[in-house]
């Protein structure tokens, strides 16, 4: 296949005609949006190029501790993210969902690679980092559905945890239908993309692989392995995460705290 043609300076600059479509909409249906689509937009140029030469350097350094600690770095942010983005929680939440996130995706990642892949050493930067990262990026709104929707099923059926921890059951028995929706809440988003990719939509690994001049069928066979990974991967995040939540929202004498 013919690679794609290089986009110049020039058709760079001309993009923001999309933006400026976008604006003069907003303008219209009094939306309010144009600071945020302009500033969004800014940010995304900014980031997206400091990324290209970071990633440059990253995928020259192999050292064990630098992949590891950027990966980390990477899912501190996620999670401080995440736990801003719960709003009515009754605690800090970053460290318990970082502790679950670095253990289940560094995991789930190093499985990928060094055991999937066979690549030598598993960290290689160049697979392993962009294969972490779009683990950690899929499965943020996950874990923050699976946790909103964990928060809202223990206050509205407090009645109920109360009952049956009231009869004798354990916090974790008087948890478990909470937990068993605050899961499946988070999953229902990566469980629509398996059911339509290919359908509706060709997934953005593979559009940019199959733009950088790839066989289709090979760009194909990557794609399966990430989405496949990320449903993984959800699912032990979020199972870990409202798991190791919920057992904070009960007292040592297993009485209901939230």
């Amino acid at each position: 296949m013919n690679a794609p043609p290089e986009i110049s300076t020039l058709q760079m600059f001309a993009f923001t005609g999309f933006i400026l479509a976008s604006s003069i909409a907003s303008i219209l249906l009094k939306l309010g949006l144009v600071k945020d689509l302009w500033v969004g937009s800014v940010r995304t140029f900014c980031q997206l190029f400091l990324m290209g030469f970071v990633l440059k350097f990253i995928f020259s350094n192999s050292n064990f501790f630098f992949i590891v600690g950027l990966f980390l770095w990477m899912v501190f942010w996620a999670a401080r993210i995440i736990n801003n983005r719960i709003k009515e929680k009754p605690f800090d939440l970053q460290w318990t969902i970082f502790l679950c996130m670095a253990v289940t995706y560094i995991l789930v990642s190093s499985v990928t690679t060094g055991g999937i892949l066979l690549s030598d050493p598993w960290y290689k930067p160049e697979l392993f980092i962009p294969l972490a990262g779009m683990v950690v990026g899929n499965s943020m709104n996950a874990i923050a559905l699976s946790l909103d929707r964990l928060f809202a099923e223990l206050r509205n059926k407090r009645d109920y945890v109360e009952q049956l921890l009231l009869f004798g059951a354990t916090s974790q028995q008087a948890v478990q239908s909470a937990l068993k929706e605050a899961v499946c809440t988070g999953m229902i988003p990566s469980i629509n993309s398996m059911m339509s990719v290919g359908l509706v939509f060709i997934p953005g690994m593979m559009s940019g692989q199959i733009l950088g001049g790839q066989d289709p069928v090979f760009a194909c066979n990557y794609q399966i392995l990430i989405m496949v990974m990320i449903s993984a991967s959800t699912a032990l995040g979020c199972s870990l995460v409202t798991w190791s939540v919920a057992k904070k929202c009960f007292s040592e004498d297993h009485r209901l705290t939230i």
